[in-house]
Formats: structure tokens, sequence, C-alpha cells
């Protein structure tokens, strides 16, 4: 072949494929392959000739398609997905797809069609939602008030084997779908703004965003997205109406704070999202000493605007002790991310500690703390299991309303096969706070364990709505539930996401892949896993866990083991 018989041009492509189509063929090939032919003939390809374009090549549940223009190329991925192909009764089996659109160069050789343009397209496909659509900044530019249809701004994005960030837009509707309005009043608190200019400053602002999201959860009535996930917004301009979108929420509280002089000044506002509007705005004066009295004035007049009468669940006790009060805010990110900044967390958490010995939330997460030393980074069990231990009930006992302490003593106590008592603190931090993500995500990890994974799937649903941008673990919890239920492909993508991949949940992910017959990807995987956690052995991990039921306890081992991870 010559570099004459190369054909160079721009063209607007498309990489359409089928969402779990392995999972579906292996449930029911037939039926499959019969629905895959409907979607080609019905779907696909009449809606590739209404707008000009080319199907150049088919590979199995994967079609690419060139255009001759952006505009074609959008107009028809809409026209592809808004029909839902089910393969038989069930809903979990519908055929749907993820549609990527790219404007690039490409090289036709007669043959097919080759390049970046290409390359980029595939990449896309593989960041949009089942039955959504993903496109660059490139495409974008060109639809601009040509297509009817809203795309937001998902920001700059490394893809696979691709060396430059690319500008990516996603279409909206598939997430309204994922996440639906909830009946209640729903509500993101975004992250204040720190207004005095000193960094020092932050950790104080961030705890008062904090207290807010704590205080408004706790409130009977309300659906409250957790803190995790508001913590992107931090430090950027947002779209209210795009940020009520991407949480699933209808009202977003934003505002600022200045602390100079023994003095705060608060700046609120609560913003209906959906009609546009501002609910409610003030200002605030307080000495630094009044803080915690502020927190609950703001509170009850959000829950006001939001509810039409005040519901004030049982007060949390208060810190008195500033410092105490910054050193927990700073540790509460720290615990979970790492070895290293568990570490970290707990120096600051002793310091807390010792300056207010009363401090309950201080007491309650160093308990957490000791608890994923010995559990999951590999410092000694003893003493740090006993302390945990210890701690936790501590922690109650100082703050018997305080539902973060009460998750905290749940999931510790399952650990120490304390069932019946574990159940009972994690249904007494549900009644505390109903919107408590975190204890949603816990009794995930202890539902599967015990066997019920049907149950565990729902949980970490249920703690993903209200946290959907989440802290690692959650993810781990997901993916781990989506292996023991033999989702296999599901649990692969969850645990390669960026949120929680190079973390803890590895150890899964190297399972997975070795139950799908990759066995050097997942021996690579585990080798990677214990450069960050050389402490781990197949028996701690059966002597540590709460495993209560034999069918998965020998489903992981028979993955950690085919994945090449250590005995003993």
């Amino acid at each position: 072949m010559t570099d004459q018989s190369l054909q160079r041009r721009l063209a607007a492509i498309v990489v359409a494929d089928v969402v779990g189509y392995s999972r579906l063929m292996e449930a029911d090939e037939v039926a499959t392959l019969a629905s895959l032919r409907e979607l080609r003939s019905g779907v696909i390809e009449p809606a590739v000739m209404r707008h000009n374009g080319r199907i150049f090549k088919v590979m199995g549940d994967g079609f690419l398609i060139e255009f001759g223009s952006a505009v074609d190329a959008v107009a028809a991925a809409l026209e592809m997905q808004r029909p839902k192909v089910s393969v038989g009764p069930s809903a979990d089996r519908r055929l749907l797809l993820r549609v990527g659109v790219n404007l690039g160069d490409v090289i036709d050789d007669g043959s097919d069609v080759l390049g970046d343009g290409v390359n980029v397209a595939a990449r896309l496909e593989t960041q949009a939602e089942p039955g959504g659509i993903c496109i660059s900044a490139k495409v974008h530019g060109e639809i601009v008030g040509k297509i009817g249809e809203r795309f937001f701004d998902a920001g700059e994005r490394y893809l696979k084997n691709l060396t430059r960030p690319v500008h990516v837009w996603h279409w909206p509707d598939a997430l309204q779908s994922k996440l639906p309005l909830p009946e209640c009043p729903s509500i993101a608190v975004l992250p204040f703004t720190n207004m005095s200019g000193d960094e020092a400053d932050a950790p104080f602002v961030d705890g008062l965003t904090e207290d807010l999201i704590t205080d408004l959860s706790r409130t009977a009535g309300l659906f409250v997205i957790a803190r995790n996930s508001v913590q992107g917004y931090k430090g950027k301009p947002v779209d209210i109406r795009l940020v009520a979108q991407e949480l699933g929420v209808r009202y977003v509280l934003e505002g600022s704070a200045r602390r100079a002089m023994g003095r705060v000044r608060i700046n609120a506002q609560l913003i209906d999202a959906l009609g546009g509007q501002h609910l409610w705005a003030d200002r605030f004066d307080r000495t630094v000493e009044d803080v915690f009295e502020l927190q609950d004035e703001v509170n009850a007049k959000i829950v006001d605007a939001l509810v039409g009468r005040l519901t004030i669940p049982t007060q949390r006790k208060r810190p008195k002790n500033f410092e105490a009060y910054e050193l927990c805010v700073r540790a509460r990110l720290l615990t979970e991310e790492s070895p290293q900044t568990e570490r970290e967390a707990h120096l600051l958490l002793q310091r807390a500690v010792e300056l207010e010995p009363s401090y309950a939330e201080a007491v309650g997460l160093l308990a957490y703390n000791r608890w994923l030393a010995w559990t999951h980074f590999g410092e000694p069990e003893d003493p740090n299991r006993r302390m945990a231990v210890t701690l936790a009930q501590k922690a109650i006992d100082l703050d018997p309303n305080d539902a973060g302490c009460r998750y905290i003593l749940g999931t510790i106590l399952a650990y120490e096969r304390r069932w019946e008592e574990s159940e009972t603190a994690f249904a007494k931090a549900l009644e505390l706070d109903p919107n408590h993500a975190d204890t949603w995500a816990a009794m995930s990890d202890m539902s599967v364990l015990d066997g019920r994974v049907a149950d565990g799937l729902g949980q970490i649903e249920k703690a993903l709505r209200l946290n959907p941008y989440p802290a690692c673990w959650y993810l781990c919890h997901l993916g781990q539930a989506q292996y023991a239920a033999r989702d296999y492909e599901a649990a692969t993508a969850t645990l390669r996401r960026k949120d929680t991949y190079r973390t803890n949940s590895r150890k899964f992910l190297a399972a997975t892949l070795a139950q799908l017959g990759h066995r050097e990807e997942a021996r690579r995987e585990a080798e990677l896993f214990l450069i960050a956690h050389p402490h781990f052995t197949i028996g701690h991990w059966l002597n540590s866990q709460p495993l209560r039921d034999a069918t998965v306890r020998d489903h992981f081992v028979d993955g950690f083991r085919k994945a090449g991870l250590p005995e003993m």
C-alpha cells in the first residue's frame, strides 16, 4: 500500500456499544442475538440512513459509524438512544447503548477508517453512561444552537492510551434518569467560600459546611446529599442548575464565611434550581464562640423554607475547644484514604481528644481510625482492636444522639462478630439520621458477607444515591457486592473507576479479573495491590472480616487464590 492510496479527511465518528453484552449472552444467547439484530435493523441503521451516515465496521455488539457533519452524528446518536430494546421480560436485560462522538482527522485505506478521530471516539464511548452519549468539545462547538437537547460540561479527562486530556460533554438525559428527584424536598449544600483570604481558616469553613450537612440530614422529611459529593465543587465557579442535575436534587444552598477579629460572618442563600428563584437569603454576624448557635440558626431557616415548619431533631453535643474542632475536621477525610493519611489522621485525632476528652465525634473517629489500622492498613491487631471497641463505646456514652458515632460502633461490632448489637447500632444511626450515607454503605458490606447479596446491592445503591460522588470505599463495597453476585463485568467497571482504583479495593479487582479468565492481568493487579498493602494475606482477610456465609467466603477466597494473592 502506498501513501497515495490513503485518503485523509475530517469526519464525525460515532462509536456505539451494547452495555453488558457478555452477561446477556451468557444468560440467553438466542434472545440476545435476536434483540441485537432488531436493534441494528430497527434502530441503528434507520438512524444512520436518515442522517446521511455509513456504518464502516461492526464488531459483535459494537458499531463504528461515519458522518459528514457533527450535527448529523449527534442527531443520529440521540435517535439511537431513545428506543430501549429488551431481551425477554426482565428489565435488567434491556439492550442499552453507550455512545461516543468525536470530530477529527481520519484515514480511509479503502477497506477501513482509521486514525486519531476514531480512537478518541472509542475512548469517549467508554465514558458515556448506559443509555447516554459522551461527545468531545469539538463536537459540542459544532452543535450549539443546532441541536435541541442540552449537553453538560464534564471538563477535561485523561482517557486510556491518550497522552493529552480531552474536554468532554455528556447528554444529561442519561444522568436525569439515573438520579430522579426524590419525592421529599432534596438539597445539596455547596462548600462555603473562605472569604478571609487566609488558608489557615479553610478547615474552619469546611467544617462549617460539613456540620450544616450533618444537621440538615438529621431532619425528618429532607433528602440531603452527603459531604463527599459536594467537595468536588469547592473553589470552582458553578452553574447551580447543572449542580442540581448532577446530584439529583431540587434545592442548593451556597454561601461564604469570613473569620476575623474573633467574629464570624456568613452569607447564605437557598436556591430552587428547578424554578430558578431564590427562596431565602440571609447574613449572619456572630462571635466565634457562638458559631455552633449560628449553625443551628442557619439550619432552622433552611428547614423552615423547605418543609414549611421546623422539625428539630435531638441535638448533637457540640465541642467547646475550637482547636480540637479544627483538628477533627482535618482528620475526617484523611482517615480513609491510605495507610499514610490514616497515620496522619491518628495524630490529629489524638491531639483533639487530649484537648477535649469529651468530644464525641473525635473519640468516635479515633475508634474508626484504630479499626481501619488493624483490619485494612497492616498495623498490629493488639492493641488497636481493643482500643477501637473501647473508644467506639465511649463515643456513644459521650453523645448518644450522634449518628456518626452509632455507625462507627455498628461497623466495629460487626467485625467483633457481635451481630445483634451491630444491627441495633446501625438501626439507631438511621433512626437519628435517615440520610446517613455511610451507614447504608457499611450495612451493604455486612449484608454481602452474610450472604444477603441482593440486600447488600440495594443498600449500597441507596448510599450512592445520597452520596453520588463518594469516598473510595463506597465503590469498593459496590464492586464487592457485584463480585459476590457474580456480575464480573459490572464489578470490573466499578473497581476500575479512578475514584477507587489503586486503593484497598484493588484486591477485589484482581479477584474479578481472575474469575473472568484474565489471569495475567489479575496477577499484575495483585502485585500492584501488594506494593501498597504488603501486609495482606488471604488468612488475615478471613480472620478479620465479618464473614457469616460459607459460599460467599469461598467465592472470594477462590478469586484471591486465582489472582495469586498470598495465603499467609
